[in-house]
């Protein structure tokens, strides 16, 4: 189906990664699923297709991709494997934070030494004591001399431990919006890590604490200024809902629909194919709407986002979110159809909708839980016709 929301580039792209994530990522997903192993071996891969660097310059080997274009590239890759799908968010949104929001001396210093090799990232916002509510965090960021000084614990963070490059959100005063972003290397002294998670899904995928004491961020390493943290959380980052998390999910809900057609196709009861029966067939068809509907819904916000960076409405901030919380919703359900129409083949894990559905799961909590994106969505209807 042609995609009005596509040039010809976006499709070019798309087709691209759809080749190297069947070829070479979604090989690996049963093994790394079971096992809980983070396929390092693709990093190589990815850095070398030009898709890790994407969201930088072409001064850095990136194409300055879009949102419309790493949203497309995040429901590819979380088609085929979706543990991968944050690995990759958790580097595309750094380095989109650090083109949209930092300095072009900051830029340099960071982007020159990340795009010179195969280089993680990683989003460190959440901490032990909270995860929506970003104002109450602890981590600090103090001046001390010619540099600043970086203390705190961040939780839940993708690509914990293996990134070679982390971007935090801290505190850097005391007032209400006297919050700081910077990004740095794994190698400072003073970074550590907590324990590996052990997951209910996206299980491949690292994930632990990371631990900041005294590391010395010289500024350079900021993205932007002192007191731009809050506006380039608000307006810049959480658009990562939408071509994010959001994308991600989609790309698990395409898969999940397309086992389940498959088998519906092939497999027959009563001498004809299971989906000529209504109940399989209504199925298949609320199926296949939810999902282009949620399709349609990321495109057009994606559209709009790329409209408005590096400061997007609040309007359009309020589309992200309903783009993220129908887009895993959508997952969640269309997994759980797909197992429901494999019947006892679903419930095991020859055909994969079993880790779809543990994988969805994730996006209705991460990234700002479904919960939060309805409750932002209603403010902004209040706001509205208030």
């Amino acid at each position: 189906m042609e995609e009005v929301y596509f040039n010809d580039e976006i499709v070019e792209i798309r087709d691209m990664v759809r080749r190297f994530a069947q070829d070479k990522i979604a090989p690996l997903a049963v093994e790394c699923d079971e096992a809980e192993r983070f396929p390092s071996e693709l990093v190589e891969p990815l850095f070398e297709a030009g898709i890790l660097t994407m969201p930088m310059s072409e001064e850095f080997g990136g194409i300055n991709a879009n949102t419309q274009t790493l949203s497309v590239v995040l429901e590819e890759v979380g088609a085929a494997f979706a543990t991968m799908g944050p690995v990759l968010l958790s580097t595309f949104s750094p380095i989109k934070i650090v083109a949209m929001a930092g300095q072009p001396h900051q830029q340099k210093a960071i982007f020159s030494q990340m795009s010179a090799k195969p280089s993680l990232g990683a989003f460190c916002l959440s901490e032990p004591h909270f995860g929506s509510d970003a104002r109450s965090m602890k981590t600090s960021l103090v001046k001390k001399g010619d540099h600043y000084v970086l203390n705190g614990t961040k939780r839940w963070i993708t690509n914990g431990g293996v990134a070679d490059w982390y971007l935090i959100f801290t505190k850097c005063g005391d007032g209400k919006d006297d919050f700081a972003v910077c990004m740095i290397p794994a190698t400072s002294k003073g970074i550590s890590f907590g324990k590996k998670e052990k997951k209910m899904g996206l299980r491949g995928g690292p994930m632990c604490d990371v631990i900041f004491e005294d590391v010395e961020v010289p500024e350079e390493y900021l993205v932007g200024k002192p007191g731009d943290g809050w506006h380039t959380l608000d307006r810049v980052a959480n658009t990562m809902r939408c071509w994010g998390a959001a994308s991600i999910s989609v790309g698990i809900a395409r898969s999940a629909f397309e086992v389940a057609a498959r088998y519906a196709a092939e497999r027959e009861a009563f001498g004809k194919p299971i989906g000529k029966f209504q109940g399989v067939g209504f199925k298949l068809a609320d199926m296949a709407r939810d999902l282009r509907a949620t399709q349609l819904l990321i495109r057009d916000t994606n559209y709009r986002v790329d409209l408005e960076l590096p400061s997007v409405s609040a309007n359009t901030m309020a589309q992200v979110s309903m783009s993220k919380y129908t887009a895993s919703d959508t997952a969640m359900s269309v997994a759980t159809e797909a197992v429901q129409i494999l019947g006892g083949y679903g419930y095991m894990q020859e055909y994969q909708v079993e880790r779809m559905i543990r994988d969805a799961k994730a996006f209705q909590i991460l990234d700002g839980s479904n919960e939060i994106q309805r409750l932002i969505l209603s403010r902004d209807i209040l706001r509205e016709y208030a």
